[in-house]
């Protein structure tokens, strides 16, 4: 599969990308304009390239702080970390383009896939959203669409909240149909969510995918995995820590399980990174205690239920699962994750935390080897939240790009 090369636009940390990467498909580009995403892209091109060529003990040695981020980029070819291209895609399209083509040599993009920013299209949130009129953001189907028309590729996946369909009554979306349709790409949208797929999360999406009307391809039927895992799967092998604990490496404390192994989220290394968590002042612990106590008599805590005396803020109407634990079917990884840990709470009374960039990232089934950069070397958890938390699950992405190769075969 390495001759379908890709485009990954609007890449973020790269969760759509390498479930294109785990079934064989070769990305030529990755286009973010996040700088610390961008890092974290890097990082993972410097992973594929070094397991390749049998020296996967370097990256380790990364891992676990023992070379600089320097260091290992200077081990990988100058032109692969070039594939991954920090700019803005809209204001910068013309050096893309050119970039993009320094690293095609005058050979075809095969697909090109992505998710532009859902915020504008949200429908849900942590707060009523308020959007603002003429927000660009809703209009960048039309930049992704400038690629398609400079590129041609057969096949493209857009990835986008639910919302993308309802928003102004549905008129972006109709206008995104119409306007891929005069590309030459016919267009199917169909609506997915990842704990069918083999994510412990219930995170819906929409998937676009359009092709070009001389390519045979129908909308794939992507099964539901047979085993049902849960979240217990996720948090059973890694150590209790506590709040604004920040050792780079840890010890598993447990074997691996059905779930890990086969999702390669442990791949057989002895220790873990950035189980590392965001330190927290004691009333919103109190919080946290008396919202587990509820959720181990079966019921989540609404914001209107705590009392007056333990409140942190006024409102009480706007959001009501404002503080949330982690279920037992974990509830939808979003990127406020960034901002507090509020509404991903950990179900152990003793830790009594929210959940570390490790709990969040297996959340969203990247592997534990995966390493969410920061700008600055050693200061990423704020960055790794935000980049978690706008993710597209690798493992969801797996069993799209799967059912997709199948047309190519035949």
């Amino acid at each position: 599969m390495s001759d379908i090369k890709y485009i990954d636009l609007f890449a973020g940390a790269g969760g759509l990308s390498e479930g294109f990467i785990r079934q064989g498909y070769k990305p030529v580009a990755h286009v973010e304009y996040d700088k610390a995403a961008c890092f974290t892209l890097k990082t993972r091109v410097a992973f594929h390239y070094l397991v390749k060529s049998g020296r996967e003990d370097i990256y380790y040695s990364y891992l676990k702080g023992e070379i600089s981020r320097e260091k290992l980029y200077a081990c990988v070819p100058r032109e692969l970390l070039d594939t991954v291209i920090n700019a803005e895609i809209g204001k910068e399209n013309l050096n893309i383009f050119k970039a993009i083509d320094n690293t095609l040599k005058g050979e075809k993009v095969d697909l090109i896939i992505g998710g532009p920013p859902c915020q504008a299209y949200s429908i849900v949130g942590r707060a009523p959203l308020k959007h603002k009129k003429n927000d660009e953001r809703t209009k960048l189907y039309i930049q992704y669409g400038r690629f398609l028309k400079k590129y041609q590729p057969k096949l493209f996946i857009f990835e986008n909240v639910p919302g993308i369909l309802s928003a102004a009554k549905g008129m972006y979306f109709k206008n995104l149909q119409k306007y891929y349709k005069q590309l030459g790409y016919q267009v199917k949208a169909r609506l997915l969510n990842s704990y069918d797929y083999g994510v412990i999360q219930n995170r819906k999406r929409i998937i676009i995918i359009g092709w070009q009307k001389d390519f045979e391809f129908l909308y794939p039927e992507i099964q539901s995995a047979k085993n049902k895992y849960f979240r217990d799967e996720i948090f059973s092998d890694l150590p209790a820590i506590e709040p604004g604990e920040s050792k780079r490496v840890q010890k598993y404390t447990a074997n691996t399980n059905d779930y890990l192994s086969q999702t390669f989220i442990r791949n057989g290394v002895d220790f873990v990174t950035q189980h590392i968590t965001r330190p927290h002042n004691k009333k919103d612990l109190s919080i946290y205690k008396l919202a587990i106590e509820r959720l181990e008599k079966g019921k989540q805590l609404k914001n209107n239920q705590i009392p007056d005396s333990m409140r942190t803020q006024k409102n009480t109407t706007d959001f009501l699962d404002r503080f949330k634990v982690v279920d037992k079917e974990p509830h939808t990884l979003i990127a406020h994750i960034a901002k507090d840990g509020h509404h991903f709470i950990h179900p152990d009374k003793k830790q009594l935390r929210s959940i570390s960039v490790r709990e969040a990232a297996r959340i969203q089934s990247f592997p534990d080897g995966y390493y969410f950069e920061g700008i600055k070397e050693n200061q990423p958890r704020t960055a790794a939240f935000r980049q978690i938390g706008n993710a597209v699950p690798p493992l969801m992405a797996e069993r799209i790009a799967d059912k997709i190769k199948e047309f190519w075969h035949e």
